[in-house]
């Protein structure tokens, strides 16, 4: 028995001994042909349709996940730009974190696909801190695409709303700025809005410059001295109990501001819990009248001008009436003054007589040149208008010598003080930290001379006048008290007080100053019932020193007999004459 021809497997149907008729095979290998060329043709196009469906719907995907905001925002225009500045750093000038930019999540709701807003409020309302619920419900039935519902959540707040599983509800990332330092830079960093913009400070200043940068901005503040400062402010303001106070921490040298304070402050994180009387700068914008600080102006007047050397005498035994006003002063003396006397124990008709030999047109020029007449030229966007007389008399001469009838920023003052000590070269301020080798450039505001006579007067002042309690040993500090009565509706209030302290060291060779300003300050059992400035003000400059002196590596100096002689002034019976300020 014969196999079966191998073909006969694939189609057991078809006859064993067929044979096509003569010229079908052409025929089908024809149209066979044709058939697989269509089908090829058919299955490129669908292929193709595939890839391009593809790749339009990868691209969408692309847009929607990395370009795009939430679907919703594709339709709404009324939904808010995301606000991602990717906002740079604000650092001190050892690069401590002062402000930082952090991702969160904000809520949002399409209310077109809210199906039950009643119970979408109640739930809300459970988890958003401080929200009503019926204001919640009205919003969800406004039929609106686009809706906050509340912005910059923490990650506990996002968890438990998306547990909530309501369509609906999203979320939007935003960035926020946040303060690690809380309120200890409140006056200085600023803070920014809901939108991320600078509203105050550092912050504003430099808003488009921290938008549009990834490094870091580096200012002049060192945070141990800000600590330190905010502190010994904090603890006057517990003792003494003023409406306010400030300070001022300043490399004489470069005018670096390395700390500022101004209190009461405020948590730049919590903007919603801070009060004006929180928000107001005390050392920028606050301008008041300083009292007896004033006087180092008026000395530097008379001995740039050779109108008097230190060893001038003045008749200070009775009181000046002048256009039915009387300068006296608090205590009084029965005995001519010198000049360095009329400082040390703080004369306001010793230096009223003195500021009238100069006049009131030098008088003005000079303050004028120490910056005292225009505002602070300073980084920050908070700065005061000082108030003068106009016309400038010579009444006005007489008072402004002392501190009454110009108004001025504790910054302005500090920086025209670091002016006259600092050789006579005065430095702008600046709060931000300058390049490696930059050397600030200052203006001549007084000589060489008279610098150094300044110096020694302010040396005096604390070993032996009105700011002893300043004093810190090694540390040679320099400096004058001011007590200044406050103006009010019916003439100057005898009972509230500004007390201020210049605080300077060291006096051979002057490197930083020190400011405390007390606004009111109440007298206390330790003070004896004084609030003026040597019993408070003076005691906060001199802690200050003693801490901050180690960190900026200033040892404690041994007083050679050439130092001591340098500044020494011969004043016999100097014991006698001290006053309190």
């Amino acid at each position: 028995m014969k196999t079966p021809p191998l073909d006969d497997d694939i189609n057991p149907c078809r006859p064993r001994h067929f044979k096509p008729a003569i010229g079908t095979t052409a025929q089908t290998d024809g149209s066979m042909k044709r058939s697989l060329d269509l089908s090829r043709a058919r299955l490129v196009t669908t292929g193709a349709a595939f890839v391009a469906a593809f790749f339009v719907i990868s691209l969408r995907l692309v847009e929607v996940t990395v370009f795009a905001r939430p679907d919703v925002a594709l339709n709404h225009p009324e939904m808010v730009k995301p606000l991602a500045f990717n906002r740079a750093d604000i650092v001190d000038r050892n690069g401590q974190v002062l402000a930082t930019t952090i991702e969160t999540e904000s809520l949002f709701a399409d209310t077109r696909h809210i199906t039950d807003p009643h119970a979408t409020a109640v739930a809300l309302a459970k988890i958003l801190p401080d929200s009503d619920e019926r204001d919640l419900e009205t919003r969800l039935k406004s039929g609106k695409g686009f809706i906050w519902l509340r912005r910059r959540l923490p990650p506990t707040v996002v968890n438990a709303v998306n547990q909530l599983g309501i369509p609906g509800l999203n979320f939007q990332p935003e960035d926020q700025r946040v303060y690690p330092q809380g309120n200890l830079l409140a006056h200085v960093v600023g803070y920014t809005g809901i939108d991320n913009h600078g509203l105050a400070g550092i912050e504003r200043s430099f808003d488009a410059a921290l938008i549009n940068s990834r490094q870091p901005l580096q200012l002049s503040i060192d945070l141990r001295l800000q600590a330190i400062l905010h502190e010994e402010v904090g603890k006057a303001m517990d003792e003494f109990q003023p409406q306010g106070g400030a300070g001022i921490v300043m490399n004489i040298k470069t005018g670096e501001v390395l700390a500022m304070v101004s209190l009461p402050d405020f948590d730049p994180n919590n903007m919603d819990a801070a009060k004006p009387t929180q928000i107001f700068n005390r050392a920028t914008l606050g301008v008041y009248e300083m009292g007896s600080v004033f006087k180092l102006f008026n000395t530097a007047l008379a001995l740039d001008n050779h109108k008097a050397t230190l060893m001038t005498e003045f008749d200070v035994t009775h009181p000046i009436h002048y256009a039915g006003f009387t300068i006296h002063d608090y205590e009084p003396m029965h005995h001519p003054l010198s000049v360095a006397e009329i400082f040390m124990v703080s004369s306001n008709i010793g230096s009223a007589k003195m500021a009238l030999e100069s006049g009131p047109a030098a008088q003005k020029a000079f303050l004028d040149r120490l910056g005292l007449l225009r505002p602070a030229t300073i980084e920050l966007p908070e700065v005061g208008i000082p108030h003068y007389p106009n016309p400038w008399t010579d009444l006005s001469t007489m008072t402004v010598a002392f501190g009454h009838g110009i108004s001025v920023s504790p910054m302005q003052y500090a920086v025209a003080a670091a002016g006259l000590v600092n050789h006579g070269v005065m430095v702008p301020a600046t709060f931000i930290k300058p390049a490696p080798g930059t050397v600030p450039k200052g203006i001549r505001v007084a000589t060489e001379d008279t610098s150094l006579q300044l110096r020694k007067i302010l040396r005096l002042v604390v070993t032996n006048g009105t700011g002893k309690m300043a004093n810190v040993p090694g540390y040679m500090v320099g400096g004058k008290t001011g007590t200044a009565e406050k103006a009010g509706l019916h003439g100057y209030q005898h009972h509230l007080l500004l007390s201020s302290f210049l605080g300077i060291f060291p006096m051979n060779d002057p490197q930083f100053l020190v400011l405390v300003m007390l606004d009111e300050p109440h007298g206390t059992k330790k003070t004896y019932g004084f609030a003026t400035a040597g019993w408070n003000a003076a005691p906060t400059v001199q802690r200050v020193i003693a801490r901050m002196g180690p960190l900026v590596d200033m040892h404690p100096i041994v007083e050679t007999a050439a130092m001591q002689s340098e500044l020494a002034i011969a004043i016999p019976d100097m014991g006698k004459k001290i006053a309190a300020d």
